[in-house]
């Protein structure tokens, strides 16, 4: 502010030495100087002007200007670190992908040799289990063979029992009978106790 009034004060000393000699002038003669002193007026008039057009922009737009390219400056070098970190992140995501693709890869190629080694696996229990099958199917068909031998043997021993009863008792007489119960009697004495 200081600064401003020192200027006018240098400004001001030129105007008012101009200022005289048009007055000057302007007493010698008439209206010629009533024209020059118009002239002067207009000429003054224009200095004071431009000094204020000066003074305005060398005070006042310099800064204005300033603030502008600096705004300018500091938008481009935002712009600028922006485009950085969007190239970082496209390289990153590019990276990604390419990591996203490999592992995609791996997990396919992983889940191909787990599925078939869950089928081989599967196979294993499943050929495990024919064969406990198997086993116990035949397990169960010798129990029943033996259960069927064993029944087949009571049955026999039944029939050949009853065939032998009826035998026996077709041909059992009272006559034999008392000739059996002899036979019996004399070969109990005949043993030594």
């Amino acid at each position: 502010m200081r600064r401003s009034f020192t200027i006018l004060r240098g400004l001001l000393a030129p105007v008012m030495l101009l200022a005289w000699v048009v007055v000057a002038q302007a007493e010698e003669g008439g209206s010629s100087a009533e024209q020059t002193l118009g002239n002067s007026f207009k000429w003054i008039h224009f200095v004071i002007i431009a000094i204020a057009a000066y003074w305005l922009f060398k005070k006042k737009l310099p800064p204005y200007f300033r603030h502008n390219a600096d705004k300018i400056t500091a938008d481009i070098t935002k712009a600028t670190a922006a485009k950085a970190e969007a190239e970082r992140l496209l390289k990153e995501a590019a990276t990604k992908l390419t990591s996203l693709e490999r592992e995609v890869a791996q997990f396919r190629d992983q889940a191909q040799k787990d599925s078939a080694a869950e089928l081989e696996r599967l196979r294993g229990m499943g050929k495990l289990d024919i064969e406990k099958v198997g086993v116990a199917a035949n397990a169960e068909i010798e129990a029943a063979e033996r259960a069927a031998r064993v029944e087949l043997k009571a049955l026999a021993a039944k029939l050949a029992v009853d065939r032998a009863e009826s035998l026996v008792s077709k041909q059992m007489t009272p006559a034999v009978q008392e000739a059996m119960i002899n036979n019996f009697v004399q070969s109990l004495q005949g043993r030594p106790n």
